[in-house]
């Protein structure tokens, strides 16, 4: 389980994350919602690594991950799928699959059938240079290279934007997988709001660097939530 405990975030003087309380527990997809610029990705790289919290705590599964880095978040069981895919164009599809592996002991260092599986149209592309890829093929390569890791916690961030339909379909079936799999907390930001409805267990709303609302499904209603993310 991911907990986060009254996180603050800076950029220089500026805060941007404000007391940010929050669980995600394995086998369940944890959904962050919010109109543009209240905080959601810097929420994401904050529990990601790429920005470190100026306050607070984040641990998952009792480990505190507080001041560590990304690639020892990432060691640590943290998957990330940033906003925009963050894809190497120039490397092939199989080449940025193994640019996940560095986490990993030597051993395991190997692109599971799973992988494909999930994505077949990777199989297919693998020797395709990353840059040559649609992007819903892109982002399917980025969630690929993020699940390599074997992660504890897998961050995705606006996963269906600029996608079409058919992919987002796609990749709704393939979160609904891994939750099933039960051996990982899923943390989603989405702008998407019947994907990210559907698709959740638990809601954080984000006003303003805060919380607004919070909830599990069920006890808090669609119309709750679609005011809460609201401009």
């Amino acid at each position: 389980m991911l907990k986060v405990d009254n996180l603050d975030l800076h950029y220089g003087a500026s805060q941007i994350l404000s007391g940010i309380s929050m669980q995600a527990e394995t086998g369940k997809v944890t959904c962050i919602m919010g109109v543009n610029g209240v905080g959601k990705t810097s929420l994401l790289k904050a529990l990601a690594g790429t920005h470190l919290p100026s306050g607070g705590a984040v641990t998952l599964n009792g480990v505190d991950l507080t001041k560590m880095r990304s690639h020892m978040r990432a060691q640590n069981g943290v998957g990330y799928v940033p906003q925009g895919r963050e894809i190497f164009p120039l490397l092939t599809v199989e080449e940025n699959l193994e640019t996940g592996m560095g986490c990993l002991p030597k051993s395991e260092r190997f692109v599971p059938d799973e992988i494909y599986e999930l994505f077949p149209v990777l199989k297919e592309m693998r020797h395709r240079r990353g840059g040559d890829l649609s992007g819903g093929q892109q982002q399917q390569l980025a969630i690929g290279r993020a699940l390599i890791t074997k992660p504890k916690l897998l961050l995705l961030d606006e996963p269906t934007e600029g996608i079409q339909p058919n992919i987002i379909q796609q990749i709704g079936r393939v979160i609904s997988h891994l939750r099933e799999r039960g051996d990982m907390a899923i943390v989603l930001v989405e702008q998407y709001f019947d994907f990210a409805f559907d698709l959740a267990d638990q809601f954080y709303a984000l006003r303003r660097g805060q919380v607004t609302l919070s909830g599990p499904k069920g006890e808090v209603s669609r119309d709750q939530v679609m005011q809460a993310v609201s401009v």
